[in-house]
């Protein structure tokens, strides 16, 4: 009796987790643009925080792929949003991984990189 109700607490945690990530996915898929770029560990060029906010913009589309530019062009990539949202993983079309911390609201994305911090508004 034990084993059937621990089962079942199991399933609804799963459940919900499951539930959880989806809506986050959900408030994800949409077009993105970059509209502040802070750097943690690395010095940033003013010529090269220009390029990422004149031409930085994401869309991510409900079949996990992903295009645009974010520290370089993305033409053909995919992402995966993890830990009930707060891990987004960007890969691009040679499956180089971009890792992120991510923080996600109904109009704004905020990505924590290694080297940079990165918002982005919904277009």
């Amino acid at each position: 009796m034990k084993k059937s109700k621990l089962f079942i607490l199991g399933i609804a945690l799963l459940t919900l987790l499951m539930i959880s990530c989806h809506s986050k996915r959900n408030k994800l898929v949409n077009s993105w643009k970059i509209t502040a770029v802070e750097t943690n560990k690395i010095a940033l060029s003013d010529s090269a925080k220009h390029v990422i906010l004149t031409s930085g913009n994401l869309t991510f589309t409900k079949d996990g792929h992903v295009t645009g530019f974010l520290l370089q062009p993305i033409t053909n990539g995919t992402y995966a949003l993890t830990k009930g949202g707060k891990s987004l993983v960007i890969k691009d079309e040679t499956g180089t991984p971009f890792p992120s911390e991510s923080t996600i609201t109904d109009d704004e994305l905020i990505l924590k990189l290694k080297e940079v911090k990165i918002t982005l508004k919904k277009i």
